[in-house]
């Protein structure tokens, strides 16, 4: 029997959407709506975080910023933070469960965590009118976490703690040592370190390797290793106490680490 009460699952990047794509075109369709050109890098970079705050992170980053002042002739502000957002949210709704497919291995590990009474409950970047899009293409591949934590539930999202906190009484467990954080992003992993939960990465299904499984089969060893060696330096650096690949590895990870 592990030590675990719980695991608290992101969901793109890490049990869905695998190399997480399904916000990369819309963030760059949502700022080209505004005659200003993000590239997929760029709207790659602050992902984890609640919609709001990654767009505004994205104006704030030093080229976006300078493109948006030479088009609009201001430097951004939060206004046009909520302009951009009211663009991205409808688009990003309207492709959301094209991407919702399960990651490999995935629900071998939900079978596994539900045999040893291992509650499943998550969190996610995503807000509540994107997640009703994506929440039953998800169950109808057999997923359904016993909670889901939106970015918009609470008053303020990733990277703060408050969503593993809801997650805590949601499933009724505690304390914050026996629960399990796994995520593909630093703005998530950083969720789990702050509520004090022991955090895992995955390297190889999220944002930061940001390719599908067939790109990824078609790389060497060595173009994959380094793929994974620069996710779990970022991930690490977030505050991930353990990473793995994907989702599929976390069960030897558990009996492992966690008995």
């Amino acid at each position: 029997m592990s030590s675990l009460k719980a695991v608290i699952f992101d969901w793109a990047g890490t049990m869905i959407d695998f190399g997480s794509f399904a916000p990369m075109g819309v963030f760059v369709e949502a700022f080209r709506h505004f005659d200003v050109e993000a590239t997929i890098p760029e709207a790659r970079a602050p992902m984890g975080l609640p919609k709001w705050n990654h767009i505004d992170a994205m104006l704030k980053a030093p080229r976006l910023s300078a493109e948006w002042a030479r088009v609009h002739g201001a430097a951004p502000t939060a206004a046009d933070v909520d302009r951009v957002y009211a663009v991205f949210v409808p688009m990003n709704e309207k492709v959301v469960a094209d991407y919702a497919t399960l990651v490999p291995g995935a629900l071998d590990t939900l079978g596994w965590l539900e045999a040893r009474g291992i509650k499943v409950g998550s969190t996610t970047g995503y807000t509540r009118s994107i997640m009703e899009r994506v929440a039953p293409v998800a169950a109808a591949q057999g997923y359904a976490p016993l909670n889901m934590v939106c970015a918009d539930d609470l008053p303020e999202g990733r990277p703060g703690p408050l969503g593993m906190y809801r997650c805590f009484i949601d499933l009724a467990v505690y304390p914050p040592a026996a629960v399990l954080k796994v995520d593909d992003t630093p703005p998530g992993i950083a969720e789990g370190v702050a509520a004090g939960c022991p955090t895992v990465g995955v390297a190889l299904s999220g944002n930061i390797a940001g390719m599908t499984p067939e790109e990824l089969a078609a790389l060497p060893e060595a173009g994959v290793a380094a793929i994974r060696a620069e996710a779990t330096a970022i991930l690490t650096a977030a505050g991930a106490t353990h990473v793995i690949d994907t989702v599929a590895d976390l069960p030897a990870l558990i009996e492992r680490q966690f008995p």
